[in-house]
């Protein structure tokens, strides 16, 4: 679907952006008017246009916020906080000694935190236990009555970050009576940076998150949720084949095998000439491939290849037993036919349910079509909790 650019990448990306309006992500005249001045193409540009746009936002939530106006300052400041998100997405050729890829991803962190204690109830920060470290949390409650709630444990996928999980899945869930424990994994947001990289156990990052949400007294211990994106889609069936406490599962959408993916760009550079032919020329390959060795934490192309090679559900889809809600989007370059696959291996109750393009919901993750997502997942959550 064709928003603003030809360049599919480009059109995909402020799609991403401006969906998140519903939830004050975004402002569609903001979106607008910084696209406007950022060529097809030019990722520099695409940068620099949205890091000032994001600038001039935090500058108004300030002010509000030294006013005393507390709604306008929360909103511009999650306006803020993902326009940063957005002007670093594409910095990906050396995002360790990028120093403005940093401070891009700094002001995304810190706009959001601002945002998230002016919340009508606050989100809470927490540190989860990992492996001798911690990964970086946010507990959204409806209110803070301390009573126990159906919580929603969400994390993201290959480019995600704790920030934008608010817009993609907290805010709606939040509406509808459930709590959420999103979290950061390895190879995603700040933990890249301190060194830590995707893994395909994933239960081993969701289990601890289980550990802590089980001691939370606003959690009802028998209705936890785990729901994942875009990769997150098989991270989140992966972890539920192992970790046995949820009451249910949506992927969102459903992955088979990202080696698949990532050998199907192989295949695409064969024909024409070579990895470094096409990443010199596809803007979505040239992203795919830098931000995988980012996260993968590897050097080269051929290596995030082997890389992926155990994200596969070959195996493992069997273990699910909690049921598991598998979403698709009709138009999904990434991950063509994959949910189909995953519900086919699925032996828990299950249900597959398809965004087609007609209705506005066929991009990857249903961009742009935010609010159907909530209510198609929620709706489903609420039916099989209360099953």
């Amino acid at each position: 679907m064709k928003f603003l650019y030809d360049d599919e990448s480009f059109s995909f990306e402020a799609l991403r952006a401006a969906g998140y309006a519903p939830y004050a992500g975004a402002e569609l005249g903001e979106v607008l008017v910084t696209c406007r001045a950022i060529p097809e193409g030019d990722e520099a540009a695409w940068s620099a246009q949205w890091a000032a746009t994001a600038a001039r936002v935090e500058r108004i939530g300030r002010d509000a916020l030294a006013a005393g106006h507390r709604v306008s300052a929360r909103e511009a400041l999650l306006r803020a906080s993902n326009y940063y998100r957005t002007a670093d997405f594409y910095r990906r050729d050396d995002p360790a000694r990028d120093e403005e890829s940093v401070r891009l991803q700094t002001a995304s962190r810190a706009t959001f935190a601002e945002a998230a204690a002016l919340l009508d109830t606050p989100a809470r920060p927490l540190e989860i236990p990992y492996e001798g470290t911690t990964l970086p949390a946010y507990l959204f409650a409806v209110d803070d009555s301390g009573a126990p709630r159906p919580t929603v444990i969400y994390h993201g996928g290959y480019d995600s970050t704790l920030e934008e999980d608010y817009f993609a899945l907290a805010a709606g869930a939040l509406r509808r009576g459930y709590n959420v424990l999103a979290f950061d994994g390895p190879g995603q947001g700040k933990n890249v940076r301190a060194g830590l990289h995707f893994r395909p156990d994933w239960e081993a990052a969701v289990t601890p998150v289980v550990d802590v949400a089980v001691t939370l007294p606003e959690v009802d211990t028998d209705r936890i949720v785990l729901v994942g994106t875009s990769l997150g889609g098989y991270l989140a069936a992966r972890a539920a084949a192992f970790e046995h406490r949820l009451a249910a599962c949506v992927l969102h959408d459903g992955v088979w095998d990202m080696h698949r993916t990532v050998a199907d760009a192989a295949a695409g550079a064969e024909a024409v000439g070579g990895i470094d032919a096409l990443v010199a020329t596809s803007t979505s390959a040239r992203w795919m491939v830098n931000n995988g060795r980012w996260t993968y934490g590897v050097a080269t192309f051929d290596d995030l290849l082997e890389a992926t090679r155990p994200y596969t559900l070959d195996g493992v889809a069997e273990h699910i037993t909690c049921p598991t809600l598998v979403l698709e989007a009709e138009n999904d370059q990434f991950f063509r036919g994959q949910p189909e696959r995953v519900h086919d291996a699925l032996t828990c109750p299950k249900e597959l349910i398809a965004f087609p393009e007609a209705e506005g919901g066929g991009e990857h993750c249903h961009e742009g079509a935010t609010l159907r997502f909530h209510q198609v997942a929620f709706d489903w959550l609420d039916t099989t909790l209360a099953g």
